[in-house]
């Protein structure tokens, strides 16, 4: 399993997450989903890069040239609500792929603070075989990715799994390293933070993606 930081270096990524951090930029959910959106692209074109390619003819309107193609099948899985922002990112860039939908909740325990993570429904086609990528902006537990996964292995074992987050906890990435085939699985994430709180949130982080992309839940 290859771990790839994209803020390993300084980049205008730095002024994207600024952004979606700021506690008085966040009031404004338009452009909150339109960095998750930005940041996807720049995922999308980076994960891009270990795909495998044919080469290719293309008329013109002037002659034929050659170019190279992506040849994997790719598939594209998110978990909602907080994926769907993402998921517009990486189909705008792999704008040939099939897709996969997950509904997924914490159940809290009586202390509020324990949950459990309660899958309800899956729409996905046939992964067998194929490039599957699964995005969601947090990987704070780990939990709700690894159910998340499981969940679409019933349709088949793809060829390899690039699962990608904006922010990630050093805990999350540890706990799908222990849970997921490392030869099968890449993990791509532009920030690390330290630790989770109590409530199972990623801090410093940013609060509840979902409730920033698309307002507050009862």
């Amino acid at each position: 399993m290859k771990i790839h930081r994209l803020t390993s270096e300084n980049s205008v990524l730095g002024n994207f997450i600024a952004q979606m951090r700021d506690i008085n930029i966040q009031k404004d959910p338009l452009r909150f989903r339109y960095n998750v959106k930005r940041i996807s692209h720049i995922l999308a074109y980076e994960i891009s890069k270990t795909l495998s390619y044919k080469n290719t003819t293309i008329t013109t309107p002037l002659a034929t040239a050659q170019g190279s193609c992506i040849d994997n099948k790719i598939v594209i899985a998110s978990v909602l609500r907080a994926g769907l922002a993402m998921h517009e990112g990486f189909i705008d860039v792999f704008d040939d792929a099939e897709n996969a939908f997950l509904s997924e909740y914490r159940a809290y325990k009586e202390d509020g603070k324990n949950f459990e993570i309660k899958f309800e429904y899956m729409a996905s086609p046939n992964i067998e075989g194929k490039t599957l990528l699964i995005v969601d902006p947090m990987l704070a537990t780990g939990s709700s990715i690894i159910v998340a996964m499981n969940g679409l292995l019933r349709n088949g074992k793809p060829k390899h799994i690039h699962f990608a987050s904006i922010f990630s906890s050093e805990q999350g990435i540890q706990k799908l390293k222990e849970n997921i085939d490392e030869d099968l699985c890449d993990i791509w994430t532009i920030v690390t933070d330290p630790e989770l709180n109590q409530h199972g949130y990623i801090v410093p982080g940013l609060g509840d993606a979902g409730d920033l992309c698309y307002g507050e839940k009862l």
